[in-house]
């Protein structure tokens, strides 16, 4: 059975259990400094109703005069108390408040980072992002100010209850009678507002998930003249949130008005029956004034744990969503084997590769076949090798299963000679350079593009390494060079602007390892022909991984691979597949625009 949220909040918290003691004491005193006063003007009404014979007569004060002088030195001081101590228990509420969803937001990040790719292809980023921000602030929000409220409800009844015990246990039942209703009414609600909030923090998820995929296709909506539809699917979703919220609000808002209702009986109790045991001579004035004071003080507050419980019950749904989030574990495991950069050499080595996704292994029964099946090649260190084939053949997946990103099923993977799942992630990516068909750029500068995952890099460095990539001379016809920023996921540059610095920042990463995967298959001529220059440079020396569409691009490397269906179906140069007139044969031709008809390619017609 799964613990509570506040179980499992606490021992997720339990380094700050310090700061949360003192947290809790703070507010504790500061609310018995705060039942303070009213004891402080019963003790006022009996020195002027009673005088020499007054409560504080007989501890040694008869003159009045001096009574009152004493009773406004106490006062002033327990004011001053009470003051320093809600400015205390502010502070570190808030402040305990402020490290926790820091520590927790960057705890839950960095979890994040380390997730199965799988993982972020079968959930939205906005959802994620649902989790790591909005999820997160509502823990903060409960202890900025609910954390605090439900250590000063709980002082109120213990200082309270007790002092009605000890000074008029005749009327002391009339203020504690109302008391386990109202407790045993807020459990009750809190039992009926988790799931009603537990379905809000869910509908926020849809909600962000959605804004996110439509922001980041934004032109997609636009080119298709399809805001009006979006709008539409929003309002949609954005009225299921507010009908989720609207539940929890109708039953939510119940709670004051009811339990008011019981607060009053109480009140009316010891303000009747009191008043009449002080006229019978049964009880001091003092006394029934504190009493008619404290009854109120001891009630009334009970009210507010309908909006402490609300803010609760937001902060346990939103707690147990970023705690789930925690609990995911990976399914990839870092290796142990260390392998710097240094030494790597580059050999590559796939032995009886069997790979599927796993939602399509239940398809297998339909005639659907693993992604990669019984796949086996060797690249030497330092070659060039391409791999073709149509599309979803499994290309783009053998990159996947290099990088780690999926674990293979069957058979294993070398990275010379080191099965890669005995390697250390760190250093098994690092040897690799990755340039993506789906080049990603970061909201910032093109030096600071250039230089991801080499931080550390010179502006020299970055330099040569964009001059590699033939990227400096359009880099300098931009308004600010090198420091001109480039927009959210490089929306400022074309296409091939793009995919040019990719490839710069993978020259300055320097890797024994490059991987190319449709490094031209989105640019034009001019830039193909770019980038067919920059990575003949680039290939020199380093083992090379093309996997390609436009096979001109791949006709010079030492071995071209031909994938179909996730299996190798040829091997061998560019001469010799053609000579073997199978699969690359074929694709040549469709691709150089040579007629397969027999009849017409000799210039016949029927």
């Amino acid at each position: 059975m799964q613990k509570s949220p506040l179980i499992r909040l606490l021992q997720y918290t339990r380094q700050y259990r310090t700061q949360i003691v003192w947290a809790s004491l703070c507010s504790i005193l500061n609310k018995i400094f705060d039942l303070a006063p009213p004891v402080l003007i019963g003790v006022a009404v009996d020195v002027v109703v009673a005088q020499e014979n007054s409560f504080l007569s007989r501890l040694g004060i008869t003159d009045a005069t001096w009574q009152l002088w004493m009773l406004a030195g106490l006062t002033a001081i327990v004011w001053g108390l009470e003051s320093l101590f809600e400015y205390a228990y502010a502070i570190l509420w808030r402040n305990l408040a402020q490290t926790i969803q820091h520590e927790m937001r960057l705890d839950a990040y960095a979890h994040v980072q380390n997730l199965d790719m799988a993982y972020f292809e079968d959930r939205s980023t906005g959802g994620l992002m649902a989790i790591l921000n909005d999820d997160i602030n509502q823990l903060e929000r409960f202890l900025d100010s609910g954390a605090n409220d439900l250590w000063q409800v709980i002082t109120t009844v213990v200082v309270i209850g007790g002092m009605f015990l000890a000074v008029a246990p005749a009327v002391a039942w009339m203020a504690v009678v109302p008391m386990p209703f109202v407790i045993w009414a807020s459990l009750r609600f809190q039992q009926k507002l988790a799931p009603r909030y537990a379905a809000v923090r869910e509908q926020v998820g849809v909600l962000n998930g959605q804004l996110a995929n439509n922001l980041g296709g934004i032109a997609t909506i636009k080119s298709f003249t399809a805001e009006s539809h979006e709008l539409a699917r929003i309002r949609e979703t954005s009225e299921a949130y507010r009908q989720r919220n609207r539940e929890a609000i109708t039953f939510s808002s119940a709670f004051v008005p009811l339990i008011r209702m019981v607060i009053v009986a109480g009140f009316i109790a010891i303000l009747v029956y009191g008043g009449q045991m002080v006229l019978r001579g049964q009880l001091n004035v003092g006394v029934y004034s504190v009493l008619v004071f404290m009854v109120q003080r001891l009630l009334w507050p009970l009210t507010r744990l309908g909006n402490t419980l609300d803010l609760y019950q937001r902060a346990m749904a939103s707690t147990a969503r970023v705690l789930d989030l925690l609990d995911v574990r990976p399914n990839i495991k870092d290796g142990t084997v260390a392998l710097p950069v240094s030494a790597v050499k580059g050999e590559i080595e796939f032995e009886d590769v069997c790979f599927e996704y796993g939602e399509r292994e239940k398809k297998r029964e339909n005639g659907r076949f693993p992604t990669i099946r019984h796949l086996s090649f060797h690249v030497p260190a330092g070659k060039t090798y391409a791999i073709v084939g149509a599309t979803g053949a499994g290309k783009s997946t053998v990159v996947k299963l290099l990088l780690r990103f999926y674990d293979v099923q069957n058979g294993r993977i070398c990275l010379d000679g080191y099965d890669i799942r005995t390697l250390r992630l760190a250093d098994l990516r690092r040897a690799i350079g990755f340039v993506s068909q789906d080049v990603y750029l970061f909201h910032g500068t093109v030096r600071e593009n250039i230089a991801y995952g080499t931080f550390n890099a010179t502006f020299d460095e970055i330099v040569a390494a964009a001059k590699i990539a033939e990227a400096h001379d359009f880099i300098m016809s931009l308004p600010n060079g090198y420091d001109t920023i480039v927009g959210e996921r490089g929306q400022k540059l074309s296409g091939g602007q793009r995919q040019r610095i990719s490839i710069a920042r993978a020259v300055l990463k320097n890797p024994p390892v490059l991987v190319l995967d449709e490094a031209t298959s989105a640019v034009d001529n001019e830039t193909e022909a770019a980038i067919q220059r920059s990575m003949a440079r680039i290939t020199v020396g380093r083992t090379t991984i093309v996997i390609a569409h436009r096979l001109s691009t791949v006709r010079h490397a030492d071995q071209i691979l031909v994938l179909e269906e996730g299996q190798l179906k040829e091997q061998g140069r560019h001469e010799e597949l053609l000579a073997k007139n199978g699969i690359y044969a074929m694709l040549w031709r469709v691709q150089t625009g040579e007629q397969l008809n027999p009849a017409i390619k000799n210039g016949t017609t029927s």
